[in-house]
C-alpha cells in the first residue's frame, strides 16, 4: 500500500493501463519491432532527460539543451563536410558540449545570474550558430560507421543509443540515489543558502552539472545526427519540451529538493506509450504536442496533487 500511496508507484499504474489500452487498440504495439521503434524515435531526448533531472532536482533549469544538441551535431557536420576525420569531429563536438556547459555554468554559478535567464539566452545563440554553420541547408553523407551507429543494431536490433541509455539510467540512478554527490544535489536543491552555510561546495556541484548537461546534450545531438544521417539548423528544435515534460511528470519539483531518477525513468516510459499509441491511430504530431503540453501543466502541479494526497492520507489514518 505504501508504494501505491508514492507518486512512482501512480505512475507505474499509469504505464500498465496505457500499455493495456495501446496493446487493446493495436496488436502491434507490443511487438519488439515496435517496441524498439518506440524508444528509437525519442531516444535522444529521453538520454538527456536522465541529467535534467540532476538540474531541476538542484533547483536550476537548462533552457539550452537542445539548443546545445543542435550545435554538436551541426559543427559536427560542417567539420565532416570542409574534410575533417568524423572521429576528430565526434571528438570535438563533444568539446563544444563541455564548453557550452561551462559557459552557462560560468554566468550561473560565477555570476549569480538565474539559470533560466542565462539558459533562455544561450539557447537563442547556441541556435544561432548553428545556424551559421549550416545556414538553410542539410549537410549529409556521413561516414558508413558513423550513421551505422544510429541506424543499425548494436545488440541484435537494439541500436547503440538504447544501449547508451540503459547505461545512462542505471548509472544516473546510483549517482543521484546512491552517492554523496546525488545527497549534495538535492540538499543544495531543497535549501541553498542552508547548503552553503552547512560548508557545501555548492558552485563546483552546479558547475559539474550544467557541464554535464552540455556533454550529454552534445552526445544526444551526434546520436540524432547519426539516426537521421544528416543534419540542418533546426535540428532537435523543441526537445526542451519533451525533456522537461518527463522530469517533471515523473515527480521532480520544479522548485527543487525533491523527486527521483526512478520517477523520471517511468515517466519517460509514459510519455513514449503515449506518443507511440496515439502514432499507431493515426493521431496527428500537433495533436500529440498538445496532449505533451497538457501533460507539462499537470507535472508543474505534481507537488500541489502530492502535498494535497498526502494530507487526506493522514486525515483518513
Amino acid at each position: 500500500m505504501t508504494a501505491l500511496r508514492s507518486w512512482e508507484g501512480l505512475l507505474f499504474a499509469v504505464l500498465i493501463l496505457i500499455y493495456a489500452v495501446n496493446a487493446w487498440n493495436s496488436p502491434v504495439f507490443l511487438t519488439v519491432g515496435n517496441q524498439i521503434n518506440m524508444f528509437q524515435l525519442s531516444v535522444e531526448k529521453i538520454i538527456v532527460a536522465l541529467v535534467m533531472t540532476f538540474v531541476i532536482i538542484n533547483g536550476e533549469i537548462d533552457l539550452s539543451i537542445a539548443s546545445v544538441m543542435g550545435l554538436a551535431a551541426c559543427a559536427f557536420g560542417w567539420m565532416v563536410q570542409q574534410g575533417a576525420p568524423a572521429g576528430g569531429a565526434v571528438a570535438i563536438a563533444l568539446a563544444i558540449g563541455f564548453l557550452c556547459g561551462a559557459f552557462n555554468a560560468l554566468f550561473i554559478v560565477g555570476f549569480g545570474i538565474p539559470s533560466l535567464v542565462v539558459t533562455l539566452a544561450t539557447m537563442i545563440a547556441f541556435r544561432g550558430f548553428a545556424r551559421v554553420l549550416v545556414e538553410d541547408r542539410g549537410i549529409s553523407d556521413f561516414p558508413d560507421w558513423f550513421d551505422a551507429l544510429g541506424q543499425k543494431g548494436l545488440i541484435g536490433p537494439v541500436p547503440l543509443a538504447m544501449v547508451l541509455f540503459a547505461v545512462f539510467a542505471v548509472l544516473a540512478y546510483l549517482i543521484l540515489q546512491r552517492t554523496a554527490f546525488g545527497r549534495k544535489v538535492y540538499f543544495i536543491g531543497a535549501n541553498r543558502a542552508v547548503a552553503e552555510f552547512s560548508g557545501l561546495e555548492v558552485r563546483a556541484v552546479k558547475a559539474r552539472i550544467f557541464i554535464a548537461s552540455g556533454v550529454i546534450s552534445a552526445l544526444a545531438g551526434l546520436l540524432f545526427a547519426a539516426r537521421v544521417g544528416a543534419v540542418r539548423g533546426d535540428i532537435a528544435n523543441g526537445f526542451e519540451l519533451d525533456v522537461i515534460t518527463m522530469v517533471l511528470l515523473g515527480g521532480v519539483s520544479i522548485f527543487g529538493g525533491t523527486g527521483t531518477m526512478s520517477g523520471t525513468i517511468l515517466a519517460i516510459l509514459i510519455v513514449l506509450a503515449l506518443r507511440n499509441g496515439m502514432a499507431l491511430e493515426n493521431i496527428t504530431g500537433h495533436i500529440q504536442t498538445g496532449v505533451l503540453g497538457i501533460l507539462l501543466i499537470l507535472s508543474v502541479m505534481v507537488p500541489i496533487i502530492r502535498e494535497t494526497g498526502t494530507r487526506l492520507i493522514a486525515r483518513v489514518r
